[in-house]
Parts: structure tokens; C-alpha cells; sequence
């Protein structure tokens, strides 16, 4: 019981220091409160202190100078990965391309009433469900639940999925993908998705839905993505519309150049540092 005070302790003082340090309450450079200041001031003993002081040195936050103190190190101000929601299914495609993946499952099952409705699915029919785990760098930033149509799925292969984007694979088979409908929003990763986030269970992620649809309006793909939010963010480019007294905020479709200098090959704006984890 009392270890697990400690590590609640250790947490919080380290959630505290690093916030201050992220927000700019501590400016780069700048020289932290000895460890008998910190112990004091929050009510910990000093083993505490060193201990939260060690997260953010893993961290890259602050540099422990012995003999002088501990100090804050200049960062990035943003390290994720950043997709474009204006440009969503070519952002999609690209990030396939600069990303790595690892092939968590592949197999063919009747998925359950909440994937086969918003799909358009007949009662009993099949699915492709594959999970993935995508990392940049080799550190993990999304694992990816998938379901899509078995007419669809059997144009590919389990080494297709593992090598090629999804959205690209259903292209080559001459599937359309139209328009997709997402939800986002927060939720706390269970045992098996942590160990494969590198995280651990109960920390917070990234909950993102989306159902895919071609032109007719049938769905191509449901998937269920969950992202670490300190190597992973959606970025909404603005515009203020509307004349005096209504005015308001508006998204717009923003046209990145891609690597070859074709504007219509966006890609996500990669910011991710090689450690791969500095928030």
C-alpha cells in the first residue's frame, strides 16, 4: 500500500513540474527548486522528488547538473505527429507511406450490430478485421482496429495489409472512397492496448471513430483508432466568415505540397523527434 502512495505521489509532482515547464510557467533555462525546496513546498519526501525529477529527465524536460540543480531544457513547442482534418482521406494515405506498421491480427468474422449497421451490412454478413499498431521511428503511436466489407477484404492479402495503406489497397481495387464520418473524443486504454502503446493501463488516449463510404453511400471501412496523445495531433486550419454580428469560425481545405511537389499529395506535418516521445 505504501509503494503504491509513493508511485501516486511520485506521478502527481511530476503531472505538476511538467505542466509548468510545457506551459511556459518555467522558462527554458531556467533553474528548478532543489530537491529539499520541492520536498518541503509539496509535502513529499526528497526519494519522491528525485524520482519525478527522473521522469522529465527521461523526458528530455530538464537536465540534472550535479552540484548546480536541475534545469529546463528548450523543446519543441509541438513533437506529434500532426494530421490535417481538411484534407482526411490523401492525409490518410500519405501517413501510410512515412509511418511503419506491425500487423497485430488478420482474419474474417461477423462483426457485432455496432460495425455492421453504421457499415451497411446484411445481417450475418462477413468482415476483413485486422488490428495494427503504427509507429514513427519505431515508437508506437496508434493501435488501429479495422473492419471493412469481405467483398472488399479478399482483394488484398495479410501481407498487403502489413506493407500498404488500407485506403490505398481498397483503391487499387477500384473502391472509392467518398466522404467518412468521425467521432473523437477522450477515453483510458485497457491491458492489451497499453503494452502495445508502450503505455501504461488506465493512462489517457486519443479515441477516434470513423466509418468510410463510397459514392453510393455504402460503408468501405469502420475503424477504431486509439492514439497516444503525446506523439499524435489533429490539426483544423480556420477562417473567419460571415459579416458583422454573425461572424464565425470556419474550416478550410487547406492543399499541402507533397514530395514531389504535387499539391494534391498532402502529407502529416512530421514533427515527431527521433526519441519519439518528447510531448
Amino acid at each position: 500500500m505504501t509503494a503504491a502512495v509513493e508511485l501516486l505521489k511520485t506521478r502527481r509532482l511530476y503531472l505538476l513540474l511538467r505542466d509548468r515547464i510545457v506551459t511556459g510557467a518555467v522558462a527554458p533555462g531556467g533553474r528548478l527548486p532543489s530537491e529539499p525546496a520541492l520536498a518541503q513546498e509539496h509535502g513529499v519526501s526528497r526519494v519522491t522528488v528525485r524520482r519525478a525529477l527522473d521522469l522529465l529527465a527521461d523526458e528530455g524536460l530538464v537536465r540534472r547538473r550535479a552540484g548546480s540543480g536541475t534545469f529546463v531544457e528548450d523543446v519543441p513547442a509541438s513533437r506529434p505527429i500532426v494530421a490535417d482534418f481538411s484534407n482526411l482521406l490523401s492525409n490518410l494515405i500519405e501517413m501510410g507511406r512515412t509511418t511503419a506498421v506491425k500487423l497485430l491480427s488478420f482474419a474474417y468474422v461477423v462483426p457485432p450490430a455496432s460495425i455492421a449497421e453504421p457499415l451497411g451490412l446484411a445481417r450475418g454478413e462477413r468482415v476483413q478485421r485486422s488490428v495494427r499498431v503504427r509507429l514513427i521511428d519505431g515508437q508506437p503511436f496508434s493501435y488501429l482496429t479495422t473492419h471493412v466489407p469481405e467483398r472488399i477484404g479478399l482483394t488484398y492479402s495479410e501481407r498487403d495489409l502489413a506493407t500498404i495503406p488500407l485506403l490505398e489497397l481498397m483503391e487499387r481495387s477500384g473502391v472509392v472512397a467518398e466522404r467518412a464520418t468521425q467521432s473523437i473524443s477522450a477515453s483510458l486504454v485497457g491491458p492489451e492496448t497499453a503494452e502495445a502503446l508502450d503505455l501504461s493501463p488506465g493512462d489517457p488516449v486519443i479515441s477516434l471513430t470513423r466509418v468510410v463510404h463510397e459514392p453510393s453511400g455504402r460503408g468501405i471501412e469502420h475503424l477504431h483508432a486509439l492514439y497516444r496523445p503525446d506523439r499524435y495531433a489533429f490539426q483544423m486550419d480556420l477562417v473567419r466568415t460571415g459579416v458583422a454580428g454573425t461572424r464565425r469560425w470556419t474550416p478550410t481545405v487547406v492543399r499541402s505540397t507533397g514530395p514531389s511537389g504535387d499539391s494534391s499529395a498532402p502529407r502529416p506535418k512530421r514533427t515527431a523527434s527521433k526519441k519519439g516521445i518528447r510531448p
